[in-house]
């Protein structure tokens, strides 16, 4: 064990007390120790920098605990990183000596010690956009929607939505990063509102439920729509997909006794399908947020949303996470550990609830007044669009981020 000559001069961390301050209530909603459990986790490389500088781990858990403190008590989180991190050294002068006693490089010290004030403020602005980010207003895509839509995004700036039509056919309209297409029939005689994703550039896979209640499947390879192809089953719901990495596909369905089932392309060929229990009042809505993760969502017997998850081994049980559904969900994710699902709730207004990678915060009130289930996806970190049918049976789009 190491001895430090200079641990004497860091007192034990204490709060900030800063009476008034306008941005305490914002950061209420998130706890120290929560986003110390985020950095050990997932920010593994900033221990390790300082580690090979020569800092002991624990006295590194020590300074990232101290800096997390601060920046929930006393940033100013309409400030930059930069900013919070300049005002910290102004008005903490001594914390430096600690770098200094270990001769770690300076540029060391302020790039780690930056990074993760910019990591505290990614967490608590989870649910609070900054000035810009808002969510925009519903704006409407025509159409003529005779259910929920899906949607799916191959690359920045791309949105592909697919709804069944007045033909119960499938009808597709896409943003190209400048514009919206008109709307085109892909085909086909539906009885779901159908489910969507993309696991690479410039590929779409689509799936529904036909005449005979089984899936049915049709994708788009770069150059080409290919004709629908039956993947059997018995089917109670629309489909739900998602891409846990390139060339694969889990699709998920509400089947026979309510409960959900999978079926999963594996690279080569289709799995048989496997029964993961519950008790499901509307179709499922998945999303894969890493190679080898998974999660599921749904509306319960109390009309609660429910979520089961693959953590790469094993399916956990069921868990409640609350509200008063009236349609199915949908679930987008903007990176790693990270989670936003929406669902149509009370008054036909769109709700939304957001895991930050360490706890689900409230639901939120989005407005709007929706006839279906919404869908989302998030082409980027910062981004997320949402649709859903509106009162003229028109598709109808709401967004946020950049």
């Amino acid at each position: 064990m190491y001895s430090y000559p200079y641990y004497y001069l860091i007192p034990t961390p204490m709060p900030f007390y800063d009476y008034g301050h306008p941005y305490l209530d914002m950061r209420q909603q998130v706890s120290a120790e929560e986003i110390m459990q985020q950095l050990r986790s997932e920010h593994g490389d900033l221990y390790s920098q300082l580690q090979q500088a020569g800092m002991n781990r624990q006295i590194v858990d020590y300074v990232f605990s101290f800096i997390v403190n601060y920046t929930l008590n006393q940033g100013n989180t309409n400030q930059s990183a930069t900013q919070i991190y300049q005002q910290f050294q102004r008005q903490v002068p001594w914390f430096s000596l600690l770098f200094t006693q270990l001769n770690i490089p300076r540029n060391v010290m302020d790039r780690v010690l930056t990074r993760v004030i910019g990591i505290v403020l990614e967490i608590i602005r989870e649910d609070e956009p900054a000035p810009g980010q808002g969510w925009s207003g519903w704006e409407s895509l025509g159409g003529t929607l005779t259910s929920a839509p899906a949607v799916s995004s191959w690359q920045t700036n791309r949105l592909d939505v697919f709804a069944r039509g007045t033909d119960n056919a499938l009808y597709h309209i896409w943003w190209d990063g400048s514009r919206w297409s008109n709307w085109e029939s892909l085909g086909g005689v539906l009885t779901s509102a159908p489910g969507a994703v993309s696991w690479g550039p410039n590929r779409i896979d689509v799936f529904g439920r036909g005449t005979d209640n089984a899936l049915y499947h049709k994708w788009w390879d770069g150059s080409r729509w290919n004709d629908w192809e039956s993947l059997g089953g018995t089917l109670t719901s629309g489909p739900a997909v998602s891409s846990r990495r390139t060339n694969q596909l889990d699709v998920f369905v509400r089947g026979t006794g309510n409960r959900l089932y999978k079926k999963t392309w594996n690279g080569s060929r289709w799995e048989d399908w496997e029964d993961l229990g519950g008790t499901l009042t509307s179709e499922p809505a998945a999303v894969s947020w890493g190679a080898n993760r998974i999660d599921v969502f749904a509306r319960g017997q109390n009309n609660n949303l429910i979520h089961k998850w693959w953590n790469g081994s094993t399916w956990s049980n069921w868990e409640n996470l609350g509200g008063t559904l009236t349609s199915a969900p949908t679930v987008s994710s903007r990176r790693s550990n990270r989670l936003e699902v929406f669902a149509r709730g009370t008054g036909n207004r769109l709700y939304r609830r957001v895991w930050n990678g360490t706890r689900w915060g409230e639901w939120q009130n989005l407005g709007g007044n929706l006839t279906s289930a919404p869908a989302a996806v998030s082409w980027g970190s910062n981004r997320t669009d949402v649709f859903s049918r509106g009162q003229n049976q028109d598709l109808i789009h709401l967004w946020r981020g950049q």
